[in-house]
């Protein structure tokens, strides 16, 4: 029996993806073999030795330690695509509210209360400091085209907008999806300058962080609309606000405001929504716990973010996973001792990403413990496991 940890309150559609003779919900970290998160933060957590995975039921990781995970054998899964429409519909109604003054109109209006029978009238003769140019023919660019990226830029392009994506590291299962409609910038300085609208979809990285900055703000055109629904670290806030005050940015809206931002009434702060719909959260659950029940019951890694995708069906054969640092000579280390042991391989796969690599070997017969310790003990090797 398998013990999964809940971080979050996560739906209970995984009820129909966990089988309950297999999978038990845990309320101690201590014995959870995994971990289902939404955006409780992991990163001063002891995490347990017996724990193997971790789902994220979302794309954004920044809140698991990955790096610490990955020295402990421990594979973390997102769940990509899972609310991108969910995302995508936030991001085109904050297109409306960044054009129309919808939001500071309505604010407007709840002051008129008390006003009675003169409120009609007060409305008529208000209403023109709400005015806002319609999205309808403007320029919009979009920053990253993975899974929401493309579904802005799309459907952007369906309500009349002329839009130019920028991503040098587009998927190609994203650029099918893309529109031909779809513009593509050569560098993020002209879809930069040419845009009157920008909307981001990168993740947070290291080499993302304060992405928009005042070096980029300088290359915008003057009065840009600047939509943020990924990650609030992309964008310098310190620089923004001065953009703000300079006229460059118009308007901000963003799913991840500061409270340094709650007091400009140029900025836009949208609660965390960009998945909070029942339909989001059932995809994400569903997608989470799929990839975490098929890695603990096969050993097959789909759609982690430190561990290389390996997928090899899974027959009748006894089967080893070995997580392992890429570097010369591991693999055939790990066979010889397979072949110490007079131990057949039916099949095998070897994949790695970055400094690290993952080997699944399906064999004939039993495996000894003395076995697995001595490829435990192989240098560079991080976690071994026998599967069935």
């Amino acid at each position: 029996m398998y013990n999964i940890k809940l971080l979050n309150n996560i739906s209970d559609i995984i009820y129909t993806q966990l089988t309950p003779d297999t999978f038990q919900i845990t309320e101690d970290l201590e014995n959870a073999h995994g971990v289902m998160v939404r955006s409780a933060n992991m990163r001063d957590m002891e995490l347990p030795s017996k724990l193997l995975g971790i789902a994220r039921c979302g794309a954004g990781v920044n809140n698991i330690p990955l790096d610490k995970c990955t020295k402990q054998g421990i594979v973390v899964f997102n769940t990509p695509g899972a609310n991108a429409n969910a995302v995508k519909e936030l991001v085109l109604a904050s297109l409306f509210l960044t054009s129309r003054k919808i939001y500071e109109g309505i604010e407007w209006v709840k002051t008129l209360k008390d006003k009675g029978n003169d409120i009609p009238k007060l409305i008529e003769k208000g209403k023109s400091a709400f005015t806002g140019p319609e999205v309808t023919g403007k320029k919009l660019g979009v920053i990253g085209l993975g899974a929401i990226g493309a579904l802005v830029a799309n459907d952007a392009h369906g309500i009349g907008m002329d839009v130019t994506g920028y991503d040098p590291f587009i998927s190609v299962k994203a650029a099918w999806s893309l529109s031909r409609d779809v513009h593509r910038a050569d560098c993020l300085e002209s879809l930069l300058a040419e845009s009157d609208y920008i909307s981001i979809h990168i993740p947070l990285t290291p080499e993302t962080y304060d992405y928009i900055d005042k070096k980029a703000f300088s290359k915008m055109k003057k009065g840009a609309r600047l939509l943020n629904f990924s990650r609030g670290e992309l964008v310098n806030t310190e620089d923004l606000l001065a953009a703000v005050d300079d006229g460059i940015v118009s308007v901000y809206a963003t799913d991840f405001p500061n409270e340094q931002m709650l007091d400009n009434e140029n900025v836009i702060p949208i609660p965390h929504l960009g998945a909070s719909t029942p339909e989001s959260e059932d995809n994400c659950a569903l997608m989470a716990s799929n990839q975490l029940q098929t890695y603990i019951e096969t050993g097959n890694i789909i759609n982690s973010v430190n561990f290389p995708h390996c997928e090899m069906p899974k027959l009748e054969h006894l089967r080893i996973t070995v997580a392992h640092q890429n570097v010369p000579n591991m693999v055939s280390q790990i066979t010889s001792h397979l072949a110490d042991s007079n131990i057949n391989i039916a099949n095998m796969m070897n994949k790695s990403k970055g400094n690290t690599a993952y080997t699944i070997i399906d064999i004939d017969g039993e495996a000894p413990s003395e076995l697995l310790q001595s490829i435990l003990d192989i240098d560079g090797v991080i976690k071994v496991r026998v599967l069935p």
